[in-house]
Order: structure tokens, then sequence, then C-alpha cells
């Protein structure tokens, strides 16, 4: 397979999937795995070789990896990150023990009940609770603070494990599957993807499948990892690390938005207390949309 030097052009390259442009260059090269990233069994036995391509455009990275990563967010990616069951649980209280000033959860909680206090009327949930979708929940700590907090939360997750875990130990209702092809999950206020779509093929029609699964004026939270805030400390950085087939620039996050129907509401970026370099932002089917 083909290797080149950061800055070279590589005859991999597509178009960019964000906005389209045709100017992408080899950005990274990785020869050997990361010491932030985790050993997952199928680059076990063969040569590791990845490369993440930037786009001139609007400064979106796209992964390419020599094995093939079909299974990497089924039971390879919990075994690997978790262990058995009793790891999911310990990670879960040791995340959720974790003091305010050193919990990402406690400022995301924080962030989205301050967003949405304000853009809707109080007079929305006078007779019932919000509602939640939280789509490939992992650990599930957020659904289960956003509960705590009052909402009414649905977890959906690909791994039945997990799925079992966000019942059991987190104690949220829980689904198992995709957003697009799950039915009868219902319509909610509020769908949230943390630190989800960077780990998706097809970002754009995950997220403009929201869409449908929104009550009127409803909202979607999405958090991604910010590729130029991490850029900065180099190729190392956790942002980067194998299976973020996509990472995020500010302008990319905002066509990603715009390329699944939705209407950006507000982005912002920042370095969370576990280091993470993050986009974050809320969006709403345009108005014309729900028309």
């Amino acid at each position: 397979m083909l290797q080149q030097q950061p800055g070279a052009r590589s005859q991999l390259q597509q178009s960019c999937p964000m906005c389209g442009g045709h100017e992408l260059y080899v950005h990274f090269t990785y020869d050997e795995q990361p010491p932030l990233e985790t050993r997952f069994p199928l680059a076990a036995g063969s040569r590791y070789w990845r490369e993440l391509h930037r786009c001139a455009q609007c400064g979106h990275y796209l992964e390419y990896f020599e094995p093939d990563q079909n299974a990497l967010y089924g039971e390879e990616y919990v075994s690997a990150t978790y262990g058995d069951a009793d790891g999911l649980r310990r990670m879960f209280e040791r995340i959720d023990a974790l003091p305010a000033q050193r919990s990402d959860n406690t400022g995301r909680v924080r962030h989205v009940l301050d967003y949405c206090a304000q853009h809707w009327p109080t007079e929305r949930f006078a007779d019932r609770k919000p509602t939640l979708l939280d789509v490939g929940a992992g650990l599930g700590v957020f659904p289960y603070r956003m509960q705590q907090a009052g909402w009414d939360c649905t977890a959906l997750d690909l791994d039945p494990r997990q799925v079992q875990h966000l019942r059991e130990v987190a104690g949220v209702r829980a689904e198992l599957g995709d957003l697009n092809s799950q039915s009868g999950l219902g319509r909610f206020d509020l769908i949230s993807f943390n630190k989800v779509l960077e780990h998706i093929r097809e970002p754009i029609a995950v997220l403009a499948g929201s869409a449908q699964k929104l009550l009127p004026g409803g909202l979607v939270y999405v958090e991604l990892p910010d590729a130029e805030a991490a850029e900065r400390e180099g190729k190392e950085r956790e942002e980067y690390l194998l299976g973020h087939i996509h990472v995020f620039s500010f302008a990319s996050f905002a066509l990603l938005i715009a390329h699944a129907g939705l209407q950006l509401l507000d982005c912002q970026r920042l370095q969370e207390p576990s280091s993470k370099y993050t986009l974050r932002g809320f969006a709403c089917v345009p108005q014309e949309a729900n028309g």
C-alpha cells in the first residue's frame, strides 16, 4: 500500500465528504500504534499502517487504516476497551464518581440543561418530563445523569452487552440497534450524539435520521473531536486515534449539520477536564422543513 510523507499528495484520496473538495493531502502517517491507542485484536498479525488525510478546503480529516475495521465497534471494541460486564460496571462507577472539576459529564450535563432551559418555554413541560435519546450511549453516564436531573431517557447502542449494562447498571431504558434502522423508538425533545459520529463511515446519513425522531421544536446535540485545537499538540493526541474515521474542524462540523438537513443554532470549542479537545453544538430541524 502506498505510503507518503506528510504533505504529499496521496493516490488513496477521494473527495471530502463534508465540502466536496478534491484537495486532500496526507497530513499524519503512523507506522506504529500511538501510546494512548487501545490494542484492538483486528491489528494483530499485520503491519500497522495508518494515515490521516486532511482537506485543504475545510480542514476535515479522513482516516485510512490497513486492516479491516468492520468489526471494530462490535465485540472487539467492547472487549478491548472494557473487558467483561464487570469491567463495564467498574468503568461506569469510576467515571460517575469523578469530582465535578475532573468530570466531562458534569460539564456536559450542565451545558445541555442550561441551553435547553433557555431555548424552550417552561410550559413545554408543564405536564410531562423532557425526553432524551442518547445515540451510541456506551457506558451511559450521560443519560444516567440526565435521568437524575428529571429527564425521561432512552439509550441506543449497537452492542448487546452495553445495552444490558445500560439497563442493569445505569438504570436507563436501552434499545439495541442503530438510529436509522430502529423502529418503535418514538420521538424525543433532544437527541444526543456524544463522541459518536466520528466513528461512523457515513455520519451525515446517521445524523439526518435524527430529524424523523424529533418532536416538533426538538433539538439535536452533537459533540465531536476538534482536529484544529488538537493539532497544536501533535499527531499522538487521542483525537486522532484509531477508529476516528473522521476528525472535524469548526468548518466541517458546520457542514455536517447542514448536509444532514439541520440548522446549526450554536457551536463552540472547549478543552474538557479529561483534556479532550471538543467541538459541541445544538441544531434543529429548519422551520420550513417543519412547515
